[in-house]
């Protein structure tokens, strides 16, 4: 794969310097760990000089050291097991700064997310949504939540929405089997990335339904798959999935497909404040 690091140190191997050779051996052994550091601090492990660390970086066609640690994280993200994650946390997160170390993260995912959001893409996304005949929902492992919450909202704005469950792979299908032409298919999956999903996004695709992913980057393996992508930043905190971006981007989806029938969503809320209220389904206000 062209844009994988490591095979990049491969076939560089025999253009680098020794001391680049050191850093390319330890970013091999070490890609998960190396991925966080600053040019600094993998110089000063491996015993080069910070510039030395920045010239390796532009050797192997990178602008600069952090775009080279930016392809490298891209790269790992679906790599790292929870242990892994565990002990690259250890340098992330500050032990006495934990909460604003972790919320501060969000707060990137969700910055990050909103400079690169592509309106065309927001703009199909809902068309697709509000015009298909049915719209099925598949989110499994940590997605299930997203899944979840898309599903009841979605529910509530429009006729004939399926959340496909998180079971056994066969059952997938199973769930799917009517899907076909004039249906929407969402699949939300983030690293690591459900192969279950993967495998239903492909089913859909068989069947001619229009697929939506709503996954992390270009680099996840449902961008070259899904008709519409849309993309929420979503880093590792730990061995916890940062759901905070991708949150939001599901709220923005729910607004985008309410305001387009605006009438009919306030006459269905109207019907349910109606049921609520009957049915003692919320604690009344205390006067």
């Amino acid at each position: 794969m062209e844009n994988d690091l490591l095979a990049k140190l491969s076939s560089y191997s025999g253009k680098l310097s020794k001391g680049q050779r050191t850093i390319a051996k330890f970013i091999s052994a070490n890609y998960d760990k190396a991925a966080f550091m600053t040019a600094g601090k993998l110089g000063k492990i491996v015993g080069v000089s910070e510039s030395t660390v920045v010239r390796f970086a532009t050797e192997l066609g990178y602008d600069g050291y952090p775009a080279m640690r930016k392809a490298l994280q891209e790269m790992i993200r679906n790599r790292l097991t929870a242990v892994q994650r565990i002990e690259v946390a250890k340098s992330m997160i500050d032990d006495k700064e934990l909460f604003k170390s972790v919320v501060g993260s969000d707060v990137q995912n969700l910055q990050a997310t909103m400079e690169e959001f592509d309106k065309d893409s927001f703009d199909n996304c809902i068309d697709s949504i509000v015009n298909a005949k049915k719209v099925y929902i598949m989110g499994m492992r940590t997605s299930t939540a997203l899944a979840s919450f898309l599903g009841l909202y979605l529910n509530l704005l429009r006729d004939n929405v399926v959340v496909i469950n998180n079971t056994a792979a066969s059952e997938i299908y199973e769930q799917l089997i009517r899907v076909g032409e004039g249906d929407t298919v969402i699949c939300i999956s983030f690293p690591r990335y459900s192969s279950h999903t993967v495998d239903g996004l492909l089913f859909a695709k068989e069947m001619r339904a229009k697929t939506i992913a709503i996954t992390d980057s270009p680099a996840s393996p449902f961008s070259s798959i899904a008709d519409i992508c849309m993309y929420a930043k979503s880093d590792m905190v730990s061995f916890v999935d940062s759901l905070v971006a991708p949150m939001s981007l599901m709220n923005a989806i729910i607004v985008a497909v309410g305001k387009r029938n605006r009438e009919g969503v306030v006459s269905i809320f109207e019907k349910l404040e109606n049921i609520w209220t009957e049915h003692d389904v919320y604690e009344s206000p205390q006067s």
